[in-house]
């Protein structure tokens, strides 16, 4: 994994300068200068401030220039508008890594963005590396140094990384997390990003050999390419966890699609994060919840679990938790359950969930926990400890760490209650044992782990299949095609179906009729039975307007259909400015299902897979990956959405042909990857055919980039 260089003195400096010290311990400048020195920082230490002197035992300096050797970072804690200034002074004396705390930047408005881009042409014209500004600044707990102005005391050291785009949270993180039981390795705030973003930061905490887990608080990213790249490098090695915030952002751009209209920021960024290996939080406490199971715990071989609980009520809410996680709960060898019953009261229950009884001891928590665990069938085990009647949950956690620390597999604990249970909190929390205070926490904890476990099988064991080049693509008819349009503009029901039989999809080719004679004079050689649709860029919906006619069997009822869609049109939609109508022939019964592709503008082209028709935004049976591709992705798409496995057969539908939907959805995919000047495109519906028929595109929408 390759670390950029200019990045080493900010976790690993020789010496530091604090330019801004204060002697007033009520300022951010002395509570900066004070967590620096009480860190236990091994390096060099600068104070400067104007007035010189001494200051927590440190001489301090009146300007960065009388500072001596080693110094390669500096934290400036100025007032804004003396910050470029700084900078050059900082780059005269040789300090390449800056960290700027102070604010009054680009989160002030107009005049603080121009200042931040002053500071910028000043860090390029000198090479520098500014984290910030308007940042807290950062903290290693295993150096150690902490080059943050946060009232004491600062995180515990651990092995959990913490990068944030927002300092306030990192406070309030550092401080909970001591409360929780768990510390930290290493933690960044970014501020205002001017420079240095959370993708630089991922290969050099991640090359920390004290981090087992990266967390990240994100409230964009800065290139989202290149993010996806560098955290597949990282999620190979260690795992990611991210916290996404601000999704209820609605979209300013106009759409001409459902795939437009349901893409959303939100699903880029869950398909953004299923392509770099990111685990995505919902909650903050999931962020943790989680980071704390994949630091303490061993991955598990499957997804099958164990349950042992001292009674049924959790016991029973476990199993709905695991299950709704998408685990399963393991079959139980008979060898296991004859174990078990030589353990336990003989009305206790041996199956999984197992209920040991109230009055379960100490000793039989160990002893059943051992059986389930040397038990084939189980990958992992949830152990619940409600406050137990006749002996102490601190007894029972004291009894079952022991097996929990030499396992080769997972255990993580529902530790159920509050005052009761305190005792035993500490004494897991020593033995990093992850607890949580009910299953289903402790459940998402798990599936976690096993989502982990299958991440870094399927990289490791090489599961992806090549995707074999695609065939009968023609990319100069679709080239001369786009060429005829403006940006912005949507293109011609004609041209969009000419867009995806240059790229080997199965169309269903209109053709326009201008008048009803004409219209008559198209159905006789296409072929009846046929169908009718309003041709119009202005009408999204055709069938909302009464624009769509099916399953005209001759040239007089096509001569009639004609009329009647016009005047409907005009009708419900006066001023509408339509070319005529299309004629189409019918396609046989099929499943009818959607896929599009819409350009993201930071991840690229995003595809859409799921249930077609005119319901699919209430419905939103949906899945999203980013192009190209992969076939796991592809498979992924199918087997998360009803329209997915429903090619499979329901009921009374016939088995449909889920090669032939492969095959358009990698099509469409390569299609938006190789011409991003079209915005949206959308098949809907693909009608699937049974088995071996392949699949036809019904209707088609495309709309180019402005």
């Amino acid at each position: 994994m390759k670390i950029d260089p200019s990045l080493f003195p900010f976790f690993t400096p020789q010496g530091v300068a604090i330019i801004g010290a204060s002697f007033v311990p009520t300022k951010l400048g002395y509570g900066l200068s004070r967590n620096l020195v009480q860190s236990g920082y091994k390096g060099a230490i600068h104070l400067v401030n104007l007035r010189g002197g001494n200051l927590l035992g440190q001489p301090v300096y009146k300007h960065v220039s009388e500072v001596p050797d080693p110094v390669d970072l500096a934290v400036l804690l100025i007032p804004a508008a003396a910050v470029p200034q700084a900078l050059e002074d900082c780059a005269q004396r040789g300090i390449k890594a800056l960290i700027i705390v102070s604010g009054g930047f680009k989160e002030t408005g107009t005049r603080g963005t121009q200042l931040e881009e002053q500071c910028l042409e000043i860090a390029r014209k000198h090479d520098l590396r500014l984290l910030g500004p308007n940042c807290i600044g950062l903290i290693d707990t295993h150096l150690p140094i902490d080059t943050t102005f946060l009232s004491p005391p600062g995180p515990t050291p651990g092995d959990i990384a913490f990068i944030s785009h927002s300092g306030a949270i990192c406070a309030a993180v550092i401080d909970w997390a001591r409360g929780q039981g768990f510390g930290l390795s290493r933690m960044a705030s970014l501020g205002n990003q001017s420079d240095v973003n959370e993708t630089d930061l991922l290969a050099p905490v991640a090359a920390d050999p004290y981090t087992r887990v990266i967390t990240l608080y994100l409230e964009g990213v800065g290139d989202g390419r290149r993010f996806i790249k560098v955290a597949q490098e990282v999620s190979r090695q260690k795992p990611i966890i991210a916290l996404k915030v601000g999704r209820y952002e609605s979209s300013q751009q106009a759409v001409a699609s459902h795939t437009g209209a349901l893409a959303g920021m939100e699903n880029a960024y869950s398909a953004a994060f299923r392509r770099a290996g990111v685990i995505r939080a919902e909650t903050t406490e999931e962020l943790f919840d989680w980071a704390r199971a994949l630091a303490w715990c061993p991955l598990p071989r499957g997804r099958s679990v164990g349950v042992l609980t001292n009674a049924g009520g959790p016991g029973v809410t476990a199993i709905d938790a695991l299950e709704a996680e998408g685990l399963t709960i393991a079959n139980l060898k008979e060898s296991t359950k004859t174990s078990l019953q030589t353990l336990l009261e003989s009305a206790a229950s041996v199956e999984n969930p197992v209920d040991m009884l109230a009055g379960a001891t100490p000793q039989q928590y160990a002893s059943s926990l051992q059986v389930l665990l040397d038990d084939a069938h189980v990958d992992s085990v949830m152990v619940i400890i409600p406050p137990p009647p006749m002996h102490t949950a601190g007894g029972i956690a004291k009894a079952i760490i022991p097996v929990i620390c030499t396992a080769e597999k997972p255990v993580v604990i529902a530790l159920m209650g509050e005052r009761l249970i305190q005792e035993a909190v500490e004494h897991f929390r020593a033995a990093r044992v992850p607890e949580y205070r009910f299953p289903e926490r402790a459940a998402a904890a798990l599936a976690v782990l096993a989502k982990r476990a299958k991440y870094l099988a399927e990289i490791s064991h090489s599961a992806e299949r090549p995707i074999k080049p695609l065939e009968k693509i023609n990319q100069t008819i679709v080239e001369e095609v786009l060429h005829q349009y403006n940006p912005g503009e949507i293109l011609s029901q004609g041209d969009a179906f000419t867009l995806l039989q240059a790229y080997g999809v199965p169309t269903a080719q209109p053709q326009l009729a201008k008048n009803a004679i004409k219209a008559g004079e198209i159905a006789r050689e296409i072929g009846f039975p046929v169908a009718l649709k309003i041709a119009s860029n202005h009408i999204n919906h055709k069938s909302e307007v009464g624009g769509v006619l099916l399953n005209l069997h001759n040239p007089a009822q096509v001569e009639a259909g004609f009329a009647e869609i016009i005047e409907r049109t005009r009708s419900v939609r006066p001023g509408s400015a339509t070319e005529g109508v299309y004629i189409q022939r019918m396609i046989p019964s099929g499943q009818d299902v959607i896929i599009g592709a819409i350009q993201d503008q930071q991840f690229g082209p995003l595809i859409m897979f799921g249930s077609g028709g005119i319901e699919v935004e209430g419905v939103k049976d949906v899945r999203f990956s980013l192009a190209p591709l992969s076939t796991s992705e592809v498979e992924e798409m199918l087997e998360r959405t009803w329209a997915g496995k429903k090619l499979a057969g329901f009921r009374n539908l016939p088995p449909a042909d889920r090669e032939a939907v492969i095959d358009v959805l990698l099509r469409v995919a390569q299609l938006g990857s190789d011409f991003p000047q079209i915005a949206e495109i959308e098949i809907n519906p693909l009608s699937v055919l049974e088995a071996g028929h392949g699949a036809v595109a019904v209707d088609i929408r495309a709309k180019l980039s402005r």
